[in-house]
């Protein structure tokens, strides 16, 4: 781990570390770092599976499916 000095928003500091239950400012941005970087990759991942969904025309099938439900309502 490095130290790294940055000016940071201390009331979202401290909207973060009473939302998330922390003590320390260094745990609170640890935490921040840690769910926005899982986030970032989930949402890769599910990006990831929708482009191939699209290839295999699952999409487009469900799309269709879904139509014909309403219309047969």
């Amino acid at each position: 781990m490095s130290v790294t000095q940055i000016d940071i928003d201390e009331e979202a500091l401290e909207r973060a570390m009473t939302l998330a239950g922390v003590r320390t400012k260094k745990d609170a941005v640890n935490l921040a770092l840690r769910f926005y970087a899982e986030q970032q990759e989930r949402a890769a991942r599910i990006s990831r599976h929708f482009d191939r969904a699209r290839q295999w025309t699952a999409v487009e099938h469900a799309e269709r499916l879904h139509q014909a439900e309403k219309d047969a309502r």
